[in-house]
């Protein structure tokens, strides 16, 4: 465990940007995160640095995921299909099966060390639904969680009609964190029927947009993201 606990949380909201560029992105702060961790356990708490934290926002262009314990018929595009729809794929390291990201969907990708923290993965997850469960609040839209299942739904107690709004995947090493969460605020709902997503064919995929029949400011919704992380996390956003 760190010796010196560091709560501040470098925020960067990196736009659209594509899936490719921010996946290298995290993982540069992620390596060089985990190679301080190491660093720091041969040299006496006087000597050590800090190891940072990020926060990073950002939205993808059209593009479909698939986590490590993923299975790729749960895409139902071929290539050319992915082309004619203008969406890219990827195979990547974080857990879960496949996801869609795009335009309108805010996806956050916290970088933190947990020992700065807790070290509890299963905190951790559920502290990021938590955040998207008391945004959607502020919108009088009560969600919740499935049991057995990651992610934010709605309809989670009589289950009717259950749908997801906010997807997770994190990978994490060394208490280091990486991925995050895909909420679907403006998100266009066309491209998920081209995957069963998280590898899950009987409940639907629902948006904000979708749900109170109008679009909504994506700042506005980062704002309030930004809040419930900082007080659930007891961080410091810099």
């Amino acid at each position: 465990m760190n010796e010196i606990i560091n709560k501040k949380v470098i925020f960067r909201d990196l736009g659209l940007i594509d899936y490719q560029e921010a996946w290298d992105y995290q993982e540069r702060i992620f390596a060089k995160t985990v190679a301080l961790k190491i660093k720091n356990r041969n040299l006496p708490a006087s000597d050590q640095t800090p190891t940072p934290n990020y926060l990073l926002f950002l939205e993808h262009p059209h593009v479909y995921t698939l986590g490590k314990s993923g299975k790729q018929e749960n895409l139902l595009l071929d290539e050319s299909q992915l082309d004619a729809n203008e969406a890219k794929f990827y195979k990547i390291n974080r857990g879960g099966d496949i996801t869609y990201h795009g335009p309108g969907q805010l996806v956050g990708y916290p970088i933190l060390d947990l020992d700065n923290f807790f070290t509890d993965i299963h905190r951790y997850l559920r502290l990021l639904e938590e955040s998207v469960i008391l945004t959607l609040a502020e919108y009088g839209i009560l969600a919740g969680r499935i049991e057995g299942l990651t992610g934010v739904w709605l309809d989670h107690i009589e289950q009717k009609n259950p749908r997801k709004i906010c997807a997770l995947g994190v990978k994490s090493s060394r208490w280091v964190t990486m991925h995050g969460f895909a909420f679907n605020v403006n998100s266009d709902l066309n491209y998920f029927s081209h995957i069963i997503p998280c590898g899950i064919d009987d409940k639907a995929v629902t948006s904000l947009k979708h749900e109170l029949g109008k679009e909504i400011p994506m700042q506005e919704i980062k704002e309030k993201m930004k809040a419930h992380l900082t007080s659930l996390f007891e961080m410091e956003l810099i």
